[in-house]
């Protein structure tokens, strides 16, 4: 039986992720954490004699939380424009998981059509050297544009 070799656990900390928004890109140097999550929206299905619900998936739906640090106005202003002339902002994320001293490779994810749900507009805090703020999304498509090399155990 094989084990995972201990170097091959991606470190959480190499990586980085890029925003293409209105057409430019933009490394988000700034991000601290990110998790996109893809979730299935099922029916449950009632059948005669049984007392159990039956699940079937019948869609998807696709939402992430970002963490950084609060040093930058892009989203604050994708928000604003919203307010102000109805005009919504959707763009690309493309999330790279690279840990060079793994053996498995890197991972690139690519979710596209992405849209805020909620930003922090304004923020001062007398506990906090450095400030940081969440960011909810959803996004509308994903595209595994690179997977991770085969596990191979010791």
């Amino acid at each position: 039986m094989g084990t995972l070799k201990a170097w091959d656990a991606i470190n959480g900390a190499e990586g980085i992720c890029y925003a293409v928004i209105d057409g430019n890109q933009e490394e988000m140097i700034y991000v601290k954490n990110i998790e996109a999550k893809i979730e299935k929206v099922k029916s449950e299905i009632k059948v005669l004699g049984q007392t159990g619900a039956k699940h079937k998936a019948n869609g998807w739906k696709g939402s992430g939380t970002m963490n950084m640090y609060y040093v930058t106005s892009a989203f604050r202003r994708m928000m604003v424009e919203y307010i102000k002339t109805g005009k919504d902002t959707y763009f690309d994320l493309y999330i790279i998981n690279e840990d060079p001293s793994s053996e498995i490779g890197k991972q690139q994810i690519w979710l596209k059509q992405v849209n805020i749900d909620s930003i922090v507009i304004g923020k001062l805090d007398i506990d906090s050297t450095e400030l940081d703020e969440d960011i909810h999304f959803t996004f509308n498509d994903v595209k595994i544009m690179q997977e991770f090399d085969k596990v191979v155990g010791e």
